[in-house]
């Protein structure tokens, strides 16, 4: 088994035509994102009359196939002229207000079983099918809808999909109304938590229309992998494909597979196989391509190949299936941690939801992207996906920014619900370079310490190892001492709870992974805990009422970082969540763990991060001096730096130079006064780098920045803006609040707005679909704002007032 897991080579499976076969794309398969022309309405989860009459018909959906007595939303003729008009991505829980006596697992706000009238949501979408796709295979494809989606195509029921993070495929070529329209809808009841955290509500992930000849790849129907060895100067690229024939006739077709380089060119053939495919039948054949000097995916240089897969009946292509590739060798070591073609790489990771403020569950791509753009900022290299499978994109994107991912299963069990869900993440997934480990669950109390937890634990990892034998499987851990040993990786979630070091000497074969560890993290900018704000509270590293362990931050890493044999971590979190606000409650409504912000504003302690986690000179003051009402105090100062030395004078006083330890961080103290901190930090004896802390004066101006200043005008992309409130000498003032109010002109619309404050209670995200006109309070100096895009192409201007400060605007491009 030593060598079981390891030579990987991955794919990202995509819908682009590869255009040297001459083909035209469009009459090979077509991935047609259904985004727009929605219409949407709450229904009732404990009244079928408020529900539409759903399924109270004489004969329902149930009892015949498309019956004439149809009468609900599932039915053409059905009026939804009253319904709002919405895009997806779509989550119907961000506009939805807090109550104290809703969920506190999911932020307060008012859906689930104690809220049948908006927990659940109805949706319609008419779209024309020419009659020239009569003959092809058509299927509608969900990558997420939460949750206990009901489906319809025409009026036909084609399926209940009760988890709200499993893709859905349905095929609709026989239901299609070809030359006319043809309605979609869906319903889906959040009623029920799936998990303990914000999950949102409606089609909150991407939609498709996908069409192809009778005969091509089946849905997610490639596998590929590399026997890769060292010195890595060569790959045989296995790849194994799924071929379906959806006509009613016995066809004959040929598979034929390139690999391409980054730059199209070809790298590659395998010998082409031919099957005979009965009607309806699907076969999967095996081939391979040999590959000299391939090109590795890492996290600096996450290179991605192509796979072109050809399907060919009587000669002529009926499929073109192209597969995004990064080839690399990924394994868990006992000795040595984890290793990255061939070298031990510490894994500096965060556990991540799946929310972001302004816009709930239902984050763009861009914003995904941008997410995991902050997170680098700071050292961050892999992503722990909890507690859930993660949309798509996402891990499109993390194998474009070379992101190490643990791609995870929401339930742990055997049985056919259990195991269609693992199967259903790991066929859609494992063609991700991304991807490193899967997690088959988290945190089973009640079988962590039993030995049925040991046998579910060891099938799980045997049917993980059936459906992707190139990679390990484990289970994070919560304390007990039995399932754990039924694992390929064992993760410990808090060394506090998991007596990790000795383990290890008891099971000196176990390989480790950190897969939760405590930030400490509180509220951005809040250094004194105080009962007029209960929502706010002051960070763990420096209250240690919780912990008893200053800076506990530092404990996680520094147990990881000093051990060979361990893999590394995820810190517990990467960006704050709606859901969770232990140990406080409402008004809280957000867990404050986060490194970032729920905007992803960073805290001190992603400083302290980005010191050992990066190579950049770093030195980080806090806290802030802006500390009215603690005249005369005395005030802890502390350095995060990876500087040798620090220096710091505070209002003139010089307060000594101190030695940094390694992985730590350092400290002073002084009585406040305003005025002014300066440190300087040391390398080698030579000053490297210097910060200053001012008391500013009062808010005297806004300022405007956008992460791109021109966005694409597909309809999707997003720009997101941060607000900084400044004095009038430009500093940030860090703990001004005031309302900003945003105007937009142009082609784009506000899609949401945040501020980093757990517990504001007003709106962030706009009832309108193309609203131009918001209002949020700025917090502890910031807000942010997200701008999305039109498909006209111009320019916007978006401006943003605030009562008795300096206005600004700020213009944005859109491009075809």
């Amino acid at each position: 088994m030593k060598n079981y897991f390891r030579h990987v080579l991955t794919l990202v499976v995509g819908m682009v035509i590869a255009t040297s076969l001459h083909v035209n794309a469009q009459s090979v398969r077509e991935a047609i994102r259904l985004d727009e022309g929605w219409k949407f309405s709450f229904g009732h989860a404990a009244d079928p009359v408020k529900d539409f009459g759903c399924g109270t018909e004489y004969f329902n959906y149930l009892t015949k196939a498309n019956s004439i007595h149809n009468e609900g939303p599932y039915a053409m003729k059905f009026d939804d002229s009253t319904w709002q008009e919405i895009r997806i991505p779509h989550d119907w829980v961000t506009t939805l207000p807090y109550a104290s006596d809703a969920s506190h697992s999911h932020g307060y706000k008012t859906v689930g079983y104690k809220y049948p009238e908006t927990s659940v949501g109805w949706y319609r979408k008419v779209i024309n099918i020419p009659e020239s796709d009569l003959g092809k295979h058509l299927q509608l494809r969900f990558d997420g809808i939460f949750r206990n989606a009901q489906v319809w195509f025409n009026g036909f029921y084609i399926g209940t999909e009760p988890s709200g993070y499993a893709t859905q495929v349905y095929d609709i070529t026989e239901y299609v109304n070809y030359g006319g329209d043809n309605l979609i809808c869906v319903r889906a009841d959040a009623s029920l938590e799936e998990g303990w955290f914000y999950e949102g509500a409606g089609i909150y992930r991407d939609a498709w229309l996908e069409k192809r000849a009778a005969v091509g790849v089946a849905p997610f129907g490639t596998f590929v992998y590399a026997a890769l060895q060292q010195p890595y100067t060569s790959a045989d690229i296995h790849i194994e494909t799924e071929v379906n024939n959806h006509s009613l006739t016995t066809q004959c077709c040929e598979i034929s597979q390139r690999l391409l380089g980054a730059d199209g060119s070809e790298m590659g053939a395998a010998q082409p196989v031919t099957l005979t495919l009965r009607g309806m039948e699907t076969q999967a054949c095996k081939q391979a391509i040999a590959l000299a000097k391939p090109h590795l995916w890492s996290c600096t240089d996450p290179y991605l190949y192509k796979i072109e897969t050809t399907v060919k009946v009587d000669g002529q292509i009926t499929d073109v299936y192209e597969t995004t590739t990064g080839v690399r060798d990924v394994s868990f070591s006992a000795e040595q941690g984890f290793l990255l073609n061939g070298q031990p790489l510490k894994l500096k990771g965060v556990n991540m939801h799946q929310d972001h403020a302004g816009v709930g569950s239902a984050i763009p791509d861009a914003l995904q992207a941008w997410r995991i753009k902050q997170l680098k900022k700071f050292g961050c290299n892999a992503y722990r996906a909890s507690h859930n499978p993660m949309t798509p994109a996402l891990l499109d994107i993390c194998d474009r920014e070379g992101i190490l991912v643990i791609d995870e299963n929401r339930l742990t069990g055997i049985n056919q619900e259990h195991i269609r869900l693992l199967e259903r993440m790991i066929k859609r997934d494992r063609n991700h370079p991304s991807i490193i480990l899967w997690s088959d669950g988290n945190e089973e109390w009640g079988i962590e310490n039993t030995v049925q937890g040991t046998r579910i634990a060891a099938a799980m990892r045997e049917y993980t190892r059936l459906l992707d034998p190139t990679r390990h499987s484990t289970i994070a851990n919560a304390g007990g001492s039995e399932m754990i040993k039924g694992l390929d990786v064992v993760g410990f979630n808090y060394i506090v709870q998991n007596d990790v070091d000795n383990r290890k000497k008891t099971y000196p074969t176990w390989k480790i992974v950190g897969t939760e560890e405590t930030t400490g993290c509180g509220t951005r900018g809040v250094y004194f805990n105080s009962p007029a704000e209960p929502g706010h509270m002051v960070s763990m590293n420096r209250d240690t009422t919780h912990h008893h362990i200053e800076n506990v931050i530092e404990r996680g890493w520094k147990f990881y970082a000093e051990r060979p044999w361990a893999a590394g971590l995820f810190y517990w979190t990467g960006f704050d969540y709606r859901g969770e606000p232990n140990p406080l409650k409402y008004p809280a409504h957000e867990s404050e763990f986060g490194i970032l912000d729920y905007c992803g504003f960073p805290k001190d302690e992603a400083y302290y991060l980005k010191s050992w986690w990066t190579d950049e000179p770093v030195l980080h003051l806090l806290p802030h001096w802006n500390l009215q009402g603690h005249e005369g105090e005395k005030v802890e100062i502390w350095a995060y730096s990876n500087c040798d030395e620090v220096e710091l004078t505070v209002n003139g006083k010089k307060l000594g130079r101190q030695k940094m330890p390694h992985n730590g961080h350092l400290k002073w103290t002084a009585t406040y006064q305003p005025g002014k901190m300066v440190a300087v930090g040391y390398k080698d004896g030579k000053r490297v780098i210097t910060q200053t802390v001012e008391t500013t004066k009062p808010a005297a101006r806004l300022l405007l920045t956008a992460d791109r200043t021109c966005i694409m005008a597909d309809g999707r992309d997003v720009a997101v803006v941060t607000v900084e409130v400044k004095d009038a000498k430009g500093r940030t003032v860090p703990d001004a609040c005031p309302l900003l109010t945003f105007s937009l002109n142009g082609n784009g619309r506000i899609i949401g707005a945040g501020n980093g404050d757990p517990s504001y209670l007003g709106a962030d995200h706009p009832q309108d679909k193309d609203c131009t006109t918001f209002q949020i309070p700025a917090f502890n100096g910031l807000a942010q704002v997200l701008i999305q895009s039109t498909h006209t192409a111009g320019s916007l201007q978006l401006t943003c007032t605030a009562d008795g400060l300096k206005e600004h605007t700020i213009t944005l491009n859109t491009a075809d």
